[in-house]
């Protein structure tokens, strides 16, 4: 990647670098005796909770429509982290026309031969979209590195630049949240456990899970150096710890919705119309006509 000789992008001067900043977590619950950590989160208490989020989504949704504002969110971590399930839940009460996630696998020939960040450009947000990227191009600076599939100085002109680009995208008016979800090595024993017995888990299980379990730490390094460089005023890292995931998707949802400037937009209340009985008929289907799915349950 060289955006330095690109003229929008050169004539911003680099960001300086900042600490990374942890996510504002929801008030916990009160530790239990004798350990720091906060109590198991009930299912009821969680869902209540995750309800009240998703309205306030939807509510959100409705202004980035209005406003035609942009947003980005990049959601990176180790792997079982948590990414999937709070970008599930970020999700699944909104409109996929509006909130959009990006989960692209590995370049093809074609697009190893583009500039880095090209293949990333395509799915930015137009006017009233937020799209969601899971894992995005720190890809460059995470597995790629870890892995050896880009050179040392690939990867030094990543950490240099990215910060110049993601300043140009903040100055454009896209807000721009990056997360990333740190999960304990216990806890990601577990769910790789998890995944290697559960049928319904094995599909998250990928050959580069197996190659990379054994490298945590230079995985601990990679992230050290990429928040190093690339936390800034402009775009700051912000950490969520994820070994307890209902907390989260919680905590994740509700910072996301602190740095998005929203208000609740007013709607006229909706009424529905009288059904038309003009040219009325037997519409009933005609079984013979088709076929019915077997009534199983």
């Amino acid at each position: 990647m060289n955006i330095q000789k690109q003229a929008p992008f050169g004539r911003i001067t680099s960001p300086k670098a900042k600490p990374v900043k942890k996510a504002k977590a929801s008030k916990p619950d009160k530790p239990a005796k004798g350990t720091a950590k906060p109590e198991k989160m009930s299912g009821k208490e969680y869902e209540k909770e995750l309800q009240k989020l998703q309205v306030e989504l939807s509510y959100l949704q409705d202004w980035v429509r209005d406003t035609g504002a942009r947003v980005i969110i990049v959601c990176e971590g180790r792997d079982t982290a948590g990414k999937g399930g709070l970008i599930k839940r970020l999700v699944e009460r909104v409109s996929p026309r509006t909130f959009r996630v990006v989960a692209l696998s590995a370049p093809t020939e074609r697009e190893r031969s583009m500039l880095y960040l090209q293949r990333y450009l395509q799915h930015f947000p137009a006017g009233g979209e937020v799209v969601i990227f899971d894992r995005s191009w720190y890809n460059r600076a995470g597995v790629e590195r870890v892995m050896g599939y880009a050179t040392k100085k690939e990867v030094e002109n990543f950490l240099a630049n990215v910060p110049q680009f993601e300043g140009w995208l903040v100055e454009q008016g896209i807000i721009l949240i990056k997360l990333w979800l740190e999960v304990g090595k216990k806890e990601q024993d577990r769910r790789f456990e998890q995944r290697i017995e559960d049928p319904l888990r094995q599909w998250k299980l990928s050959p580069m899970d197996q190659k990379s379990y054994s490298r945590w730490y230079d995985y601990s390094r990679a992230r050290d150096a990429m928040f190093k460089t690339t936390s800034t005023d402009a775009s700051p890292w912000y950490v969520i710890h994820s070994d307890d995931k209902k907390r989260a998707r919680l905590n994740g949802i509700k910072h996301i919705l602190s740095l998005v400037p929203y208000k609740r937009i007013k709607r006229d209340k909706i009424k529905l119309p009288k059904r038309s009985n003009k040219d009325r008929y037997n519409d009933q289907i005609d079984v013979k006509q088709v076929k019915l799915v077997k009534e199983v349950y």
